[in-house]
């Protein structure tokens, strides 16, 4: 508890009259903070001080009550004054910590998200722009009012269920009034499954800000948000990926910059973000390889070039600056996030791929590629940059050459039924 200050000269109105008028007057509250009083020709203010960095910091707090009575928030009398003082001291010291303001009034579930998003920032999250497009979009318009202590489970599970079957948001021009949706086939498993496992990732989001929340002291338990649990068996859909004549068709369907792109993946098996980020000096011609110093895993790692593409970042290097980035559009800027989804869809098109492919479908055919012509998970684990072979397996096993599956095509009979003088047929039984 905060000792009481006394002063003789400034605790009461009268007290105060008897000062120098036009001048501040100054009363120790703790080790390097005062309160200080000030009569003007329009009356008297309260003023505070700090010391920091070899000098005093001043804060206007609000008028006194020398000709009326406080009301204790525009209108101070020496108490309140004092208080107020006290309570800007704090703050100012909580910001110089790193410390956030505390908030006044109810916390909610925006503000959580805010208070996570700071921290996420802080500790060099890889996905800031995707966790906060995802906040803005889905979270804070249905949630972000409700206060933490008050959401309940069933506000949040519902909540989790109408994202699976809300109509899929497209891209839409900025001058556009409303967001365009397009409605997804329910009858379709692949389309709900898709749906589900977005809905899925905004869930995650949401309960690790509200995690984050929960640990800084802002909620007293999880309950309204741990029970809730995602769509179960939603992220098994079969890996899509491109045969070697899709390839070659897609390659001759794109324009140059594009070109280079899509050859970069596929000889790589990096993600688009990566080629975006991959600058001249980080390919290295002589040892063959190319370092990606910033990967979504947050780990570095050096991606072994067959010949094709060492010619293929030849070309691309020659006679630029270290610095500058190794794929470049036609206008000559590097690219940027998204700017690579339009064009590949034009070019499935021209290549007649359909249905059209996303950019990260080149990293699956980089990956199956190698599985199918047997290169253990382990290497390609590490050419993906994945931190072990437990996500390779999950996408890409079933298609490396097996000791079983080798063992019963060496070993079955051929029982010639596909032979058309062999054809059994099998005859109902009456």
């Amino acid at each position: 508890m905060a000792r009481t200050v006394r002063s003789a000269s400034m605790e009461t109105r009268t007290a105060r009259l008897r000062l120098p008028a036009e001048r501040k007057h100054w009363q120790p509250i703790e080790e390097g903070l005062h309160v200080g009083y000030r009569r003007g020709p329009r009356g008297g203010s309260w003023y505070a001080r700090r010391f920091r960095d070899g000098r005093y910091i001043e804060k206007g707090l609000g008028a006194t009550d020398d000709s009326t009575d406080g009301d204790g928030v525009t209108v101070l009398d020496f108490r309140a004054a004092v208080t107020a003082a006290r309570a800007w001291w704090k703050a100012e010291s909580r910001r110089d910590q790193g410390i956030s303001d505390q908030k006044q009034g109810p916390y909610t579930v925006s503000d959580a998200c805010d208070d996570y998003l700071a921290h996420y920032a802080k500790k060099g999250g890889r996905a800031e722009v995707a966790t906060k497009s995802t906040i803005e979009v889905h979270i804070r318009p249905s949630l972000g009012a409700f206060e933490l202590t008050k959401l309940t489970m069933r506000r949040v599970r519902d909540w989790h269920h109408g994202l699976a079957t809300a109509p899929k948001r497209v891209r839409t021009s900025k001058i556009a009034q409303s967001q365009a949706t397009r409605e997804f086939d329910r009858d379709d498993r692949d389309a709900v499954r898709a749906r589900r496992s977005t809905a899925n990732r905004i869930l995650t989001v949401l309960k690790a800000a509200l995690n984050h929340a929960w640990h800084e002291g802002h909620a007293p338990n999880d309950d309204a948000w741990r029970p809730v649990k995602p769509f179960r068996q939603v992220d098994a859909a079969a890996v899509r990926y491109l045969t070697t004549d899709e390839c070659r068709r897609l390659v001759n369907a794109c324009p140059p910059a594009l070109r280079n792109l899509v050859r970069g993946a596929l000889m790589t098996g990096a993600r688009y973000s990566e080629l975006c980020r991959l600058a001249v000096r980080d390919i290295n011609l002589d040892a063959r390889s190319a370092a990606i110093r910033e990967s979504k895993g947050g780990k570095p790692r050096h991606l072994a070039l067959t010949d094709e593409g060492v010619a293929l970042f030849r070309s691309l290097v020659a006679g630029r600056a270290s610095n500058a980035s190794v794929f470049l559009r036609d206008d000559g800027e590097p690219w940027k996030p998204a700017q690579a989804t339009r064009p590949i869809t034009e070019a499935c098109r021209g290549a007649s791929i359909a249905p059209a492919i996303g950019f990260h479908v080149l990293r699956h055919t980089y990956a199956s590629t190698l599985a199918m012509n047997g290169v253990p998970m382990g290497v390609i684990a590490a050419q993906l940059g994945h931190a072990d072979t437990r996500i390779t397996e999950k996408h890409y096993a079933h298609l490396a050459p097996s000791y079983v599956a080798d063992t019963i095509r060496a070993n079955f009979p051929v029982l010639g039924i596909n032979e058309e003088t062999n054809v059994l047929h099998l005859q109902s039984v009456r």
